[in-house]
This record gives C-alpha cells, structure tokens and sequence, in this order.
C-alpha cells in the first residue's frame, strides 16, 4: 500500500499537469484564447455541427450513370482482351444495360469466348456478367442484378471516402459524412457556414483523362458538336483557335487514376501557376509509352469530360511527372490540386437539399448541459465529503481531475463535442466516483471486520480494483463498438465515453490511491473515520 515511490508520484503528476495544462484553452472564451503565447497549446476542442452550426448538403447519385461507367470499362477490357487474342470485332454497341459486338470471323468466335470469360469472372469463383451468343457470332454482355447493386455500393462508399478527403485537405475538422440509403450521402460540416463553398468543393468529379486529339476529325462537324466513329467532341473552354470544341480518341488515353501527387506550383518559363502532377509507376509507363509513339501530336487534358489544355508533345516524358496548365490563379490551380489529390468521384452528385444550421440551439444546448453538468457535480461532491469524510474530499479531487483530463485530452486529438457527447460527459461525471464509493464500501467493511488501518486499505484497494476494472472494460468494449458502427452523434458519444471511462478509473483508483499513501505516511493515523 506505501509503495508508491518519489519518481512514480511526480510522473504521475507531470501526467496529470499536462492533462490539466491541455484543457485551459478550451475553457477560455476566443479573445484571451487569442492572447495565449505560442509556447503554451493552442489545441482546442471542436464543437459539432448541432453545436457550433455549419453546412448541411444532401447528395444524390443516379445509379444509371453507375451502370453505364461499367459498361465504358467493359467496352475498353474487352477491346483490350481482342486485341490480344488477335480477335477482330465490330459493330460494338451499348444500349439497353449490355455490351454487344460481332465477331466477323465465325472460327474465332470461340477464341472470343476464352478471351472475355476471365474479365466477367469475380473473386468468389462466379460471374459479375451474363454471358451468350445469338445468330452464331454476335456476343451479348449483360451484367447481373447483384453486380450491378455492389458496383453501386462500391462507388457511393468510394465518393464518401473522396469527399472525406477533399474536406479534411482544407483543414476543416471532424466532418460527419453519412451513407444514406443506396445513392445518396449527408455531409454535415461544423463550423462551416458557406454552402457555397462546400458544394463548389465536393461536386467537382475531378476525373482526369489524358487523350490523344483526333487530328482526322471534319472541323465543320467538330464545330456542330458531331464526332465521328471512335471519336468524342468534348469542350474546350479556353481553345485558342476559339472553337468551342475539339475532338478526341474516344478509346485509349490515360486516366487520373494512376496519379499519385498532385500539388500547385509555378510554370518555369512563364512563372505561370500550373498543377505538377505525378503518377505511379504504372501510369508513367503508359505516359512515357503514349508519348514516345505520338511525338509531335496533339494530346488533350481533360477534367470532367471538358478539356483544359491541349499541348503538343514536343517530346517523350519520361519519369511519370508532367504539369497541367489552363489559365489558373493560384486559388484554382491549388483547388484543382486537392481534388486531384484527393481523388475522382466515382459518379456525379446531384445535390437535392442544402441548409446552414445557426449556432443558436448550439449554444443553449451548451449552456443547458453546462447547468446540467454543474448541479450533478455538485450534488456529487456534496454526497462524498458528507458520507466519506477526508475519503470522499479525495473522490471530489479525483472527480475535478477527471473532468480536466476528458478536456485535455480531446483538445489533444482536436476530437469534436456534439450534444450526445454533452450527455456522454455529464454521464462520466455522474458515473465517475462509482470507483470511488466501491472501494470506500470496502474499506469500511474490512476494517468492520477487525483489520488495521493500512492492512483494510490496502485489502480495500486490491480487491475493489478488480471489479472497477472488469465493469470497465465492458463498457469500453460497448463504447467501441458504438463508436465503429455508428456514425455521427452516437460516434461523438463513444468518443466521450470511451475517454471519461479510461481517466474516471486512472483518477479513482491510482490517484486516490497515491493521496491516501501519501496522508497514511505523513500522519500515521491510529483512527480511521470513513
């Protein structure tokens, strides 16, 4: 019970005046916080978006666009798997959710066949596409019901993770992005209370293709819009013949998926800004290799389906590094920048509601849960120093500390408070001195019993400990798993949770315990009154 050794006290105590130091600037109101030298931490806690306000934007994704994205790739994995089976097709054509194309040459039909079967094939040994001849040589892709809800799944859980990035690249904290039923996503950011700016953010697409212009296209068709077979006529904005279109391949070319960094920098010759971009080792092949065989064409750049600039390849790049131009300022090439970074979405989003939320009910749900907060304390340390003595002015301690700590150390990680975490916080204090009266109870029944003082504290400590910690661990185990399948309020008030559970126990059982030895040394009681 005395072993509590000089370096065990004081590193526990730089534990706890770090905890204690950590908490302070969120317990200041913004104009001192802003007087706050730079040496000490600035950390602060977050408030959430029913607290402190922000941006509320519902997305929705056409599960059609989804099916035909898949039909595109399929269309170009099955190109790709004819040519190496040396196959000739033609009449390729996408409509009515399958991919059909005719094989010419009768005998090369089951060639054919060999070469598509391992690009419909799935992980799980069965097919992603039906597939059948008709009229001897014409092949139909169609894809299956459950391919096409996983791909839909698949693409709404990929823009999720893509508009997480994009928000949290420009240093917005805790945003709450939320599936929500099969096509659409809830994107609620605190703090934030620009619609405008959020939705300028997360409904770029940011798919970016490099392609070779079609330099064989009829310029007067061009100009109408009108490509013809195996070509595509996009916009072109900034096209300094001043043609608003231009043709390209509407096969081949690369995309941005293969980048790997995307960063605003300046253009040497012209100091112009431009987005420098790099690709993985894959995408630097097929770059060096597009460009080494076109040398002295024209390729495009295109960002969601529109082409930004249309440079000539004056010669190979190799390296897997390149830059974009296109008239930017430096806002746009760093915003073209982050969305390239952070990845395309896999569909467009159509945004079918958008709100800001005040911060107005924030604030008097703070100011309820303080009061909330404040006479459950209180009641709390009335109850302990009236039934516990010197013991329950320990509790009280220990209680106060906890409540710092739980601040420290959200600041700490810049967790976010939400109104269920305001509940997750007054239920710690409420449940924090729980450690404290199991372990007084059983010290009052030890020495009932006839143990001595040191002999019934230490018995008490030991053996209450162990229910303290066996209760606890339990309800960390709910508070994770509220915390990994929940999302939003309910992962706010895991955090909470999970935080106030760890320091209620650590301040209850090892700090109590340490102040306790400490008074047991210094007065060598012959009376225990507790």
């Amino acid at each position: 019970m005395t072993d509590f050794p000089r370096w065990r006290v004081l590193m526990l105590y730089a534990m706890l005046i770090f905890g204690i130091v950590m908490a302070i600037p969120s317990l200041l109101p913004e104009e001192i916080r802003a007087k706050i030298p730079s040496f000490f931490p600035q950390e602060t806690i977050n408030l959430g978006l029913d607290l402190a306000g922000g941006s509320h934007i519902l997305l929705e994704a056409d599960p059609a666009q989804v099916a035909a994205v898949r039909l595109e790739a399929m269309e170009d994995s099955v190109r790709s798997a004819m040519k190496r089976a040396d196959v000739d097709i033609e009449r390729v054509s996408r409509g009515d959710g399958n991919l059909s194309f005719t094989v010419p040459n009768i005998s090369k039909v089951d060639a054919a066949r060999e070469a598509i079967l391992p690009i419909i094939a799935n992980a799980f040994g069965g097919r992603d596409w039906d597939f059948q001849v008709n009229d001897g040589n014409r092949i139909i892709l169609e894809p299956t019901d459950d391919s096409i809800e996983n791909s839909i799944k698949q693409a709404m859980e990929t823009a999720k993770d893509v508009i997480d990035r994009r928000i949290n690249e420009l240093g917005t904290l805790e945003p709450n992005i939320i599936l929500q039923g099969e096509n659409r996503i809830v994107v609620q950011v605190p703090g934030l209370d620009d619609p405008e700016a959020l939705k300028a953010l997360i409904g770029k697409t940011a798919k970016l293709e490099f392609k070779l212009v079609d330099e064989n296209a009829d310029p007067d068709l061009t100009a109408q819009g009108k490509a013809r077979v195996g070509s595509q006529v996009l916009p072109y904005p900034t096209n300094p013949s001043g043609l608003p279109y231009m043709a390209v391949r509407r096969i081949g070319g690369i995309s941005g998926d293969n980048l790997t960094s995307a960063s605003q920098s300046f253009d040497q010759e012209n100091n112009q800004p431009v987005v420098s971009i790099t690709f993985n080792s894959e995408g630097g092949q097929k770059f060096a290799r597009m460009t080494q065989q076109n040398t002295g064409k024209l390729f495009a750049i295109i960002l969601d389906k529109q082409i930004i600039s249309a440079p000539v390849i004056n010669e190979p790049i190799l390296g897997g590094a390149s830059q974009i131009s296109g008239n930017f300022s430096i806002e746009t090439a760093n915003e073209l920048a982050i969305t390239l970074r952070s990845g395309a979405l896999p569909v467009d989003l159509k945004i079918v509601e958008e709100r800001s939320v005040g911060p107005d009910l924030g604030a008097e749900s703070i100011r309820l849960g303080s009061i909330a907060a404040m006479i459950g304390t209180i009641s709390v340390l009335v109850f302990m120093v009236i039934t516990y003595g010197r013991f329950g002015i320990y509790a009280n301690g220990a209680l106060i500390i906890n409540v710092l700590l739980i601040l420290g150390i959200m600041a700490l990680f810049n967790a976010t408070l939400t109104l269920p975490g305001i509940a997750g916080f007054v239920l710690t204090v409420g449940a924090a001195v729980d450690a404290n009266v199991l372990i007084n109870e059983r010290i009052r029944e030890e020495r009932r019993r006839g143990r001595k003082i040191i002999q019934a504290i230490e018995v008490g400590y030991k053996e209450a400990s162990r229910a303290i910690y066996d209760a606890n661990i339990t309800n960390v185990i709910a508070a994770i798993l509220l915390f990994a399948f929940g999302s939003g309020p309910v992962r706010g008030f895991a955090i909470v949770l999970m935080i106030g559970i760890v320091t209620s126990v650590f301040t209850a059982v090892v700090i109590t315990r340490m102040w306790v030895t400490g008074w047991i040394k210094r007065n060598r009681p012959q009376e225990l009154v507790i």
